[in-house]
């Protein structure tokens, strides 16, 4: 194993996840993917290895523990993320993967196709124009909006009892206070090696 598969290797025990070997070559071929497609569709800004498989996989894998229910909604997923590496950890969890941007869907798309992951529906589609048939137990949101905005365009496609998960930096203070109505927990991420902030919202709805 080189010293990239070691990284992450490690990592993933730190965050104390149950993995396969073939699960951690999933990862390590998403990343090159990922590196591949970018220097075309400029997918993220990262372009080292070791860099991905702290800020793209270990990071997108900091919430697995809180993770909930069998149908899971990425919003907004540009690269995939945090949807690929939390649905390759999470074999027997149907995930649906949106995003409006089709040149990040297609890419998207051909890395479940390679990946063979049969639990990955990927859809192009604006959140007020995406209208799924069930609702989702869990909702993800990575970088995508404010936490009001994240309740004011998600919570009609939550199930009874969902709960939404917003990755944040800093702990926003600010917008936890608008979200008087709703019960809200944060919870002090880590992602092993690294000295940076990231905290969860967690904000249950019923």
């Amino acid at each position: 194993m080189d010293e990239i598969g070691r990284r992450l290797a490690d990592g993933i025990t730190a965050l104390n996840i149950p993995f396969t070997p073939e699960q951690h070559e999933k990862l390590l071929a998403f990343l090159r993917l990922i590196q591949k497609w970018n220097r075309v569709y400029n997918l993220t800004a990262i372009r080292d290895l070791r860099t991905g498989v702290d800020l793209h996989l270990l990071d997108s894998l900091t919430i697995w523990p809180y993770l909930r229910g069998e149908r899971i909604l990425d919003v907004g997923t540009g690269a995939g993320l945090p949807g690929i590496p939390l649905a390759v950890m999470s074999e027997s969890r149907h995930f649906v993967l949106l995003d409006s941007n089709a040149k990040k869907t297609r890419f998207v798309q051909q890395a479940v196709i390679e990946l063979g992951l049969a639990n990955v529906e990927v859809v192009t589609s604006r959140m007020e124009d995406y209208h799924p048939d069930h609702g989702f137990d869990t909702i993800l949101a990575r970088a995508y909006a404010s936490l009001a905005e994240i309740m004011e365009t998600t919570r009609r496609m939550l199930a009874p009892h969902g709960v939404i998960l917003a990755q944040k930096g800093q702990l926003p203070e600010g917008e936890i206070q608008t979200l008087k109505d709703s019960p809200v927990k944060s919870h002090r991420l880590k992602i092993p090696g690294l000295d940076v902030e990231r905290h969860l919202i967690e904000i249950a709805i019923g």
